[in-house]
């Protein structure tokens, strides 16, 4: 008797469809980019139960002719290509075939359809892949597409579904990433009868990351374009004040589609190096467009990873853009404690008194945001104009808000022109609970990230340096400035740290080094594979600032560090630069060097619980501000910090 066996038609559509539809969110994700590629700019999702008893998905698209609806639901039938080599030139978001036969094949399927230019639309059921009836009907111009039981035939595949709850949330990642790979159409998901995301479809794609990520992460965006041969970079990435413990927020989209690439995902990562502490994530929505023949978007069965052609030149393109975009950028945390006093208000710690007084009643939509935020203890309410406050609307007026109050006096500086910048950013603000926007009215969503926009000024000026006032140190660690209605507090080891390491970083860029004796030098007793490495690599140790010779049977003598970092005399940071050495390696691994030198700056910056004179706080933060990125320490931890004297003037009562 023959061991091998032809399966059925059946057993092979459900194993085929087991590829392409793991749980109700994968039927979402096709149904909805086919909606894309019809041309729609409106699509509705409706889901009830997780989506595991009902989806329905509703566009305005160009819809199906009558005789292509059978068609439709085979395997492999396709309008996107003809043969082989349309894959080199795919556009569209869906191409191979596989999707609504795979639905098919493991639900009730319900599909009304009509194009523009005919009287009537069809209506077609399939179920587990046997058509079950076709008739005319009337119908809008577009496609509906009901989805009932998943895997009512497949009891062991639905058996391993999460809780509609659970499913929700998958349903609702996927409409998140794909309305903000497409802010040219309006989505809207609706839950179990309620609206749980609505975007605008105006084409701005911050107007459509409002609705998702909400205000605060919204405030704390930084534009990115950028263009070279057969690669275009455009979108928003976040302050490194929005950055988070896991890589949720990293979003970004290619040609229209969203990717899953660790090659794109290390290279953000690494642009934002120095900027983030470790394990912590940065938010990204970024829009790619790649020449075609540079992809092969035929690797998985999803579409959610791709193939490059020039890894490596793609990889440093978006290193050097990450950059670019955050590199002289406003990136002060400002110290918010409105978070905290709505949870005091919300466990019944604090009364809460009325924000209206003596100030018109707020508009329908402030009123509802305002509602909103009270409901979900995350938000004070506040009147429109504390609302305005809160935004950072105020616009600086020239001879009004830049004057300097009298009695400050002209002396001390606190910030350098290497920080200024025009591009109008708005200066962050520490949120501990991000409030998530379900269903904002569209037309005023345009109006909050307009007015963002209109009034985002920055902080720091040429014109400002002279006007600020150094106070004094706190706890032999950190020095109060003032600056108009600010007050800025600074970690002397951090800002300190930085300041060595960016010296030493450009020294090294430029193959610039000095080196300062040391006395007694260094002893670095080897084995015979370290000093085989340490000769290996010994011309680029020089590059750096050391003088290392030899002391006799594998021993080194290391009589000079580099000039910048003259404090250094600990050999385990030679030591664990060797250990973390590749042999293959040609050179010194750049990201080897950049964190020794980061741990290096460390230990040669001022500490904390040090004194240091007005003085000596004054040239620090001169060379401070005179950094690419004075905002972070080489760990990511912040230098500088501010808090406004609305803040202060709250905790004091003085604003109730």
């Amino acid at each position: 008797m023959p061991t091998i066996q032809v399966l059925d038609q059946g057993t092979i559509n459900k194993i085929a469809a087991g590829e392409v539809i793991e749980r109700p969110s994968s039927v979402v994700k096709e149904l909805l980019e086919n909606a894309i590629d019809a041309n729609a700019n409106a699509v509705t999702v409706e889901i009830k139960e997780g989506g595991i008893s009902f989806i329905r998905i509703t566009d305005n698209g160009k819809g199906m002719e009558r005789e292509d609806v059978p068609l439709a639901f085979l395997p492999h039938a396709t309008s996107k290509i003809r043969n082989v080599e349309d894959l080199l030139h795919v556009s569209s978001l869906g191409f191979r075939g596989e999707a609504l036969s795979s639905i098919a094949a493991v639900a009730q399927v319900e599909l009304i359809t009509k194009t523009s230019g005919a009287l009537t639309g069809t209506r077609y059921i399939i179920e587990g892949g046997v058509e079950k009836n076709a008739e005319e009907i009337g119908a809008p111009s577009g496609t509906t597409f009901i989805i009932r039981n998943l895997f009512y035939n497949t009891p062991a595949r639905k058996k391993f579904l999460k809780s509609g709850t659970t499913e929700s949330s998958y349903i609702c990642n996927i409409v998140e990433r794909i309305a903000l790979s497409h802010p040219e159409i309006s989505i809207r998901l609706i839950v179990n009868r309620q609206n749980k995301i609505h975007t605008p479809g105006n084409g701005l794609l911050k107007d459509c990351i409002y609705p998702i990520f909400g205000k605060d992460i919204t405030r704390n965006l930084i534009e990115v374009q950028a263009e070279q041969e057969h690669i275009k970079i455009s979108g928003y990435i976040g302050k490194p004040i929005v950055s988070r413990g896991n890589r949720n927020f990293e979003n970004y989209y290619i040609n229209g589609r969203y990717i899953k690439s660790k090659i794109l995902s290390h290279a953000i990562e690494e642009g934002y190096k120095n900027f983030l502490m470790q394990h912590k994530y940065p938010f990204t929505n970024l829009h790619f467009e790649i020449s075609p023949q540079l992809l092969d978007v035929n690797v998985h069965p999803t579409k959610m990873e791709l193939k490059f052609s020039e890894e490596q030149m793609i990889y440093e393109f978006v290193v050097k853009t990450i950059q670019k975009a955050l590199t002289h950028k406003e990136l002060v945390p400002d110290v918010d404690f409105s978070s905290y006093e709505d949870k005091q208000v919300k466990h019944g710690k604090i009364k809460e008194q009325s924000t209206y007084a003596g100030s018109k009643p707020p508009e329908p939509f402030e009123q509802r945001r305002m509602e909103e935020s009270k409901a979900s203890g995350t938000l004070e309410a506040h009147s429109s104009t504390d609302i305005v406050d809160n935004f950072s609307f105020a616009p600086k007026v020239p001879g009004k808000n830049s004057t300097p109050s009298p009695q400050v006096p002209k002396r001390s500086r606190i910030l350098s022109e290497a920080i200024v910048d025009n591009s109008c950013e708005l200066v962050p603000a520490v949120f501990p609970n991000s409030t998530f926007v379900d269903n904002p009215v569209n037309n005023h969503t345009v109006t909050q990230t307009q007015q963002m926009e209109l009034f985002d000024t920055p902080v720091f000026s040429k014109e400002a340096r002279s006007h600020h006032r150094i106070i004094g140190q706190l706890f032999e660690t950190y020095w109060l400035m003032e600056y108009e209605n600010k007050l800025f507090i600074i970690d002397q080891h951090a800002a300190h740290e930085k300041v060595l390491f960016e010296k030493t970083m450009a020294a090294f860029a430029k193959k610039e080094h000095t080196s300062q004796l040391i006395s007694p030098p260094i002893i670095l007793n080897l084995s015979m594979a370290e000093e085989e490495l340490l000769l290996k690599f010994l011309p680029q140790f020089q590059e750096l600032g050391f003088e290392i010779e030899p002391f006799g049977d594998r021993a080194y003598a290391v009589r000079g560090v580099p000039g910048n970092l003259y404090a250094i005399s600990e050999k385990e940071l030679l030591m664990d630069l060797l250990d973390n050495l590749c042999q293959e390696s040609d050179k010194i691994k750049e990201h080897l060097i950049t964190e020794k030198i980061a741990s290096m700056s460390c230990k040669a910056a001022v500490k904390g619980n040090m004194h240091l004179s007005v003085q000596e706080m004054d040239a620090l933060v001169e060379q401070l501000m005179q950094c690419d990125n004075p905002y972070n320490c080489p760990h990511g931890r912040p230098t500088i910090i501010s808090m406004s004297k609305y803040e202060l003037e709250k905790k004091f009562k003085r604003i109730v």
